[in-house]
């Protein structure tokens, strides 16, 4: 066995006694965590279905009660009538009358002579009601021998208790097989005997849509019982008036518990049970409705109440099962590499010099000649990386093309030789990306799928990109994540920037893009958090208010930044240099933007967007002092290019972007149409014929005729993946 094996099999035993050790308490503890968490969260979502439910009957309740009282005061109001009438029998029919024309809920009534209270008519009880679908009023008299109305419970029963009384409800087989209840009272005459019974009938029709509409829960069931435990309301109709609660409860699997329950409804009770019934748990939430004798109740299947949280319950068991094999993988690889640590140690000397080695090619990657373009007297740059350890992870490049100078600055996490790696891999991407691509959004977005996709290592990089029109000083710029760099001109001030997620988190992430312009003798001091952050003996950071007093003062790009190296170094002072320090100065020197301006705007693909360019065009007329007719003229000829461009250039609900620059010189306006989509010359389309009859001329053509009338050169050309339309005209 080698000495290499040795100590690797040694490493992995002592990790797997106490990796074991380790995987049971965390495994304990997750499982004690999920029981506690699973009680209390069972015992809230119980109280809170009890909330729910006793809410809802309560509603419930004052809207029967609601009902009940307009029936009780109808009848209340009538009862001095009916005992002025006890004289005269004959007028009690219109007692009754005015009971059910002036109240809604009454569907009929009567007035029932005791039997033997007046000698001529022993059985008088008029009785007057609606006829189904109508508001007709209809009559006729419950005194036959078919319906012997002394025996009935409606009469029966206030006549003996001498008080108002509800009657068990019933179906009005007479009467269109409604479901009804009758409210009744004694009628007494002046020497207090019992002369008659005054009642009211309301239909219950409605009481079904009331409590059917109940959604405690989308599978709960509510019934209503009456005082007899007659099941008055149920989803299943034919139980409705032809079974009782307890005939039910006889089929069920728990029958003592449904007997219970149904004692419980018909006493007024209230309260909450659980029963079992074919294998499913319900739990029952049951109270009375005050005066009628009824039970309202709500049955709820348990799987409704706590399906959810025991879903949830397998899911964490599974996310804790997950959890404990990761925890098994991780122990694995931390002893695997404590295996390869010890190998590291021993090569320790070796790699120190080899990492002397690496950091001469790393500082070789980056820009190190300055000043840079020393042809140029519009630029005046400085750039310099100052390396904690021998080698770093912040990097910055640039370089110019086509006229514009494209520059970045980035941060890798961690230190060391992974993140050198990564520097030199983001400098190479970003030469070869930027070398083609000039938009800054679209080089950090397509820097961070390729960053994604390899990035095994789970390391990112904190990046700001842009490119700058060293003929007009227009910078477009995207931030990944970055410090906000200083931008110098009449007051130093943060740039605004969005924030973004740097490179190499989220493969795909849409990155924005923004835009400001450079004035002569602007500049921008871009920077890592190395300078910010640089802490001294006390712990206290360089910050943001000292590099602003370092860059008030008036010096060239180099001396901007030899000054703030010397700061940093003085504050920090003996504390070691905890990160890498690199800057990168921009002095924009151009002055002949003051005659040769540009102007911006970029639209989506949206035909909505369209009226922005009367607006842009107004500018650049004010401007250039041009007259009324000619900016309506140019605004005519750009919004049938970019209209073009917005119908055409892109696949139907795909968003793309149409960038228009107008570039204003002294004798002439430019105007530049790009756009990514497909390729698309409107140059190459035929000439419209205008000499032909409308009905004779070809579809298409009228648009680019237009624009060449407009303007005096109109050219296409297609770059870097994009359609450029070009229109000049001569001022």
């Amino acid at each position: 066995m080698t000495t290499k094996e040795y100590l690797s099999n040694n490493i992995v035993k002592e990790f797997a006694k106490g990796g074991l050790v380790l995987v049971i308490i965390a495994a304990l503890t997750l499982e004690a965590t999920s029981i506690i968490q699973f009680y209390f969260s069972q015992k809230g979502i119980k109280e809170e279905a009890r909330m729910r439910a006793e809410s809802e009957m309560a509603a419930t309740e004052l809207k029967i009660l609601n009902v009940v009282d307009q029936a009780e005061s109808a009848v209340r109001n009538s009862i001095w009538v009916a005992q002025w009438c006890l004289a005269v029998p004959d007028s009690l029919q219109a007692v009754a009358r005015r009971i059910v024309a002036d109240n809604p809920v009454v569907v009929g009534s009567t007035v029932a002579l005791v039997p033997g209270y007046n000698r001529k008519r022993p059985l008088y009880a008029p009785y007057c009601y609606k006829m189904p679908g109508s508001d007709s009023l209809c009559f006729k008299s419950l005194a036959t021998k078919e319906y012997d109305y002394p025996s009935q419970e409606w009469f029966s029963e206030p006549v003996r208790t001498g008080k108002g009384y509800w009657s068990e409800p019933y179906i009005d087989e007479g009467g269109g097989d409604m479901l009804m209840t009758t409210y009744s009272v004694p009628i007494l005459d002046r020497d207090g005997e019992t002369a008659a019974v005054l009642t009211a009938d309301i239909s219950l029709d409605w009481l079904t849509d009331l409590v059917g509409g109940i959604k405690v829960y989308p599978n709960a069931v509510n019934l209503v019982v009456s005082r007899a435990g007659q099941i008055m309301v149920c989803p299943a109709e034919s139980l409705v008036m032809r079974r009782s609660f307890m005939e039910v409860a006889t089929r069920a699997d728990d029958t003592s518990s449904v007997n219970k329950l149904g004692r419980s409804m018909m006493n007024g009770d209230s309260g909450q049970m659980v029963f079992k019934q074919k294998g499913k748990t319900y739990h029952v939430f049951f109270a009375p409705v005050e005066r009628t004798g009824w039970s309202i109740s709500i049955f709820i299947p348990d799987s409704e109440i706590f399906g959810s949280i025991k879903r949830m319950g397998m899911l964490v068991k599974l996310l804790q099962l997950l959890g404990i094999a990761m925890l098994i993988l991780i122990l694995r690889a931390v002893a695997k590499n404590q295996v390869k640590y010890q190998e590291v140690s021993k090569n320790k000397e070796r790699m120190e010099k080899e990492l002397q080695i690496a950091s001469g090619i790393q500082m070789s990657m980056v820009p190190k000649i300055f000043p840079p373009f020393p042809e140029r007297h519009d630029l005046d740059m400085y750039g310099a990386i100052i390396p904690a350890k021998e080698v770093g992870g912040d990097l910055y490049d640039f370089f110019i093309r086509d006229e514009k100078l494209f520059f970045c600055i980035g941060d890798v996490s961690g230190k060391g030789v992974p993140a050198s790696l990564l520097m030199a891999v983001t400098r190479s991407l970003f030469r070869t990306v930027a070398g083609h691509e000039s938009s800054p959004q679209r080089i950090v977005s397509t820097l961070n799928d390729s960053m994604s996709d390899m990035n095994d290592n789970n390391m990112f990089v904190t990046f700001f990109c842009g490119s700058i029109d060293l003929l007009t000083g227009h910078m477009r710029y995207c931030n990944a994540g970055h410090n906000a760099p200083l931008i110098l001109q009449d007051e130093i001030k943060v740039l605004t920037v969005d924030a973004n997620l740097p490179l190499g988190v989220l493969p795909g992430y849409s990155y924005t893009e923004q835009e400001c312009d450079l004035n002569y003798d602007d500049a921008l001091f871009v920077y890592t958090d190395g300078v910010s952050e640089a802490e001294n003996i006390h712990h206290e950071l360089f910050g943001e208010r000292r590099m602003r007093a370092v860059l008030s003062q008036r010096r060239s790009s180099k001396e901007h930044l030899d000054a703030m190296e010397r700061a940093v170094s003085a504050f920090v002072g003996e504390a070691p240099q905890s990160d890498d320090l690199t800057m990168l100065f921009i002095h924009f020197m151009n002055d002949k933007t003051k005659d040769e301006r540009e102007r911006h705007l970029i639209l989506h693909n949206d035909i909505q967007q369209i009226p922005q360019l009367a607006e842009f065009i107004e500018t650049i007329a004010q401007d250039k002092h041009l007259d009324q007719s000619l900016a309506m003229s140019l605004n005519l000829a750009l919004e049938e290019a970019v209209s073009n461009v917005i119908m055409y250039a892109y696949p139907e609900g795909a968003d793309g972007l149409v960038d228009i620059e107008a570039v204003l010189r002294d004798k002439s306006l430019e105007f530049i149409i790009s756009d990514s989509g497909s390729p698309f010359d409107p140059t190459a389309a035929p000439v419209a014929d205008t000499s032909l009859d409308v009905s004779e001329r070809q579809i298409g053509g009228l648009g680019i005729y237009l624009v060449r009338n407009i303007m005096d050169r109109v050219e296409y050309r297609r770059e870097n993946g994009k359609n450029i339309l070009s229109m000049t005209k001569n001022i």
